[in-house]
């Protein structure tokens, strides 16, 4: 995973990478750039004084991309194919810091064969890796009801019933395996967007991106494992691109730093007795010089927190706020 999650940003633009530099220096040690991508945040920790990045992208092609710069850096840069999930194991001990830059990269979206944009028309896919069931298969599988709490729980959007009960009706007349076909369908079931409101189905290829890729539980196993892997005084920094993610990482970061951070306000709240990070930052958003460099900058939101020398340890998913859905029986 890499990239803004509803952005179609310039590949070579890391979002908030002068945040991240800034508020972790001098860098030194042993990075992980957890959503590889097109490489900006790697090259940006390399060129600021990090000893060796470890790169980790569950997108196979990204690496023959950075095939023509990659070889500069020789041993300080090490690719890994794999999920941000196992970002411990694979970087193979403590490292100094973690960066995680969550959602889908511009590449993948100007890539119509890989089905994440409802602006090119392409395969219904949207894996970010190349396993596993496609947006597709999910659209023509799953029941009426779970697929309208997707729409409405990962996306967002009010009219996920009608949505949900337009594909279904499609669907038995002829499987949806193209994106056109979906965002028509989905277009034809809203009313017409005002000027300057989003496309219609903007909100649908969100929810079903998240959906085929677990998005949310690669998220929480990536802060549990970035958790593990940093050592005393590495740093986390995650860059998130709509509000379910960041509420997911301002409740961990809430909950390891002894802030009782919890879903349920009425809840009592609760401490841990050994916070497991501290130094925790509010959400930061890009200035004005960066948006005036890279508009698609405007929705994202970086978070930045420090590992204590406490023990990693589970963390209480309940209290995380997670969007919950069903899929068992779905497909």
């Amino acid at each position: 995973m890499s990239g803004g999650a509803m952005d179609d940003r310039p590949p070579h633009t890391p979002v908030l990478l002068g945040p991240i530099l800034s508020h972790c220096a001098p860098v030194s040690g042993i990075w992980v750039d957890g959503t590889f991508g097109a490489g900006g945040y790697a090259r940006g920790l390399l060129d600021a004084g990090a000893a060796r990045v470890i790169g980790i992208d569950r997108d196979p092609s990204v690496f023959a991309l950075a095939a023509s710069w990659a070889d500069e850096c020789g041993d300080r840069l090490h690719l890994v194919q794999g999920t941000f999930s196992d970002l411990d194991t694979l970087a193979g001990g403590p490292v100094q810091g973690v960066v995680l830059d969550l959602g889908v990269s511009s590449m993948q979206l100007d890539q119509p064969q890989r089905g994440f944009s409802f602006l090119r028309d392409g395969p219904l896919d949207m894996r970010m890796g190349d396993s596993g069931p496609t947006a597709a298969d999910l659209v023509a599988q799953v029941e009426e009801s779970r697929l309208a709490d997707i729409i409405y729980q990962y996306g967002e959007d009010r009219a996920s019933r009608r949505i949900a009960r337009a594909i279904v009706r499609a669907r038995a007349e002829a499987p949806i395996t193209t994106t056109g076909q979906l965002a028509g369908l989905v277009e034809r079931a809203l009313p017409r967007p005002k000027p300057g409101q989003s496309h219609p189905a903007t909100r649908t290829f969100q929810a079903l991106r998240i959906a085929v890729n677990d998005e949310f539980g690669q998220l929480v196993q990536g802060l549990e494992a970035a958790e593990r892997a940093l050592e005393p005084g590495g740093w986390l920094a995650v860059v998130s691109f709509h509000s379910l993610e960041d509420r997911v990482v301002k409740r961990f970061f809430q909950a390891r730093s002894g802030g009782g951070g919890n879903a349920n306000r009425y809840a009592p709240a609760t401490e841990d007795a050994a916070p497991q990070f501290t130094d925790v930052s509010k959400g930061i958003a890009a200035d004005e010089a960066e948006l005036r460099a890279n508009p698609r900058a405007r929705s994202a939101r970086l978070r930045m927190a420090r590992r204590t020398d406490a023990p990693a340890g589970p963390v209480d998913r309940t209290r995380l706020g997670l969007p919950k859905i069903d899929l068992e029986g779905g497909h």
